[in-house]
């Protein structure tokens, strides 16, 4: 039996749906966003089965996101210290599934603990990577390095450094589609799976990029950004629930 694909969910700034149960809860801090314009046609085979590009105007998007993860937990006990929490920066692209639920598809994602790296490569079939990573906040200015150890390819690197804005009062119909996403589309075993996640509203800030030097993009199979990111955005983050796939057998499908 075929299905007709459902109009696209709503681009809002709050959650669009309620997430009764917890899976995993965690906190993101110190995030800068940068994002390249990309024509949907060329990011599409690389989305999971049952997902096509998630498009605004005419165009999707590929984002570097740089950010601390705080006290990763799971259901809902108290987050960990220590091995929750790490410097992470992520790969990702924009995703909408024949439900119309919006999300995020992750190329790769640096994080500098060995142990959440492995747990979410084998529990989650999440695209983790072990790397060498930094944070440095100076004032107004802060700078995120990343060197890949593990999986390949070695050595692949990513230095950013943006000085933090204004607060953004009204944030552009863009700017929401680019940071309100509200789950994420993976595969799990060769089959397709939505994880739901709420959080407050984001608290924006306009950035300057001061420096990007980067090697993630490529490496995640994309094409190298040609020019400056078309949008640059800074937040100092926000608590985040995920909650447990839809499916009662624990995959959804799409």
């Amino acid at each position: 039996m075929s299905f007709a694909p459902a109009p696209a969910e709503p681009i809002t700034p709050d959650p669009v749906r309620v997430v009764p149960d917890t899976l995993l809860t965690q906190s993101w801090l110190d995030l800068s966003f940068l994002h390249w314009a990309a024509d949907p046609a060329a990011v599409a085979p690389l989305l999971p089965a049952g997902t096509v590009p998630d498009t605004h105007d005419g165009l999707t998007y590929i984002g570097l996101v740089a950010f601390r993860m705080h006290r990763v937990g799971w259901f809902r006990m108290p987050g960990i210290p220590y091995l929750g929490t790490f410097p992470e920066t992520n790969v990702r692209l924009y995703s909408v599934d024949r439900h119309g639920r919006r999300g995020v598809v992750f190329r790769s994602l640096e994080a500098s603990r060995l142990l959440p790296v492995a747990i979410a490569r084998s529990a989650f079939r999440l695209p983790y990577k072990w790397a060498r990573m930094a944070i440095q906040r100076d004032a107004d200015t802060i700078s995120y390095a990343s060197r890949r150890r593990w999986p390949g390819p070695r050595g692949a690197h990513c230095r950013i450094a943006v000085r933090v804005g204004e607060r953004i009062e009204e944030p552009t119909a863009l700017e929401h589609f680019l940071t309100a996403r509200w789950g994420m589309h993976n595969a799990f075993f060769g089959r397709p799976l939505y994880l739901p996640n709420v959080h407050p509203r984001w608290p924006l800030h306009r950035a300057e990029l001061l420096h990007c030097e980067d090697e993630l993009v490529a490496a995640a199979g994309l094409p190298s950004p040609a020019g400056p990111p078309v949008s640059v955005l800074y937040s100092p983050g926000v608590p985040v629930r995920f909650g447990r796939p839809a499916h009662p057998g624990g995959l959804p499908t799409l």
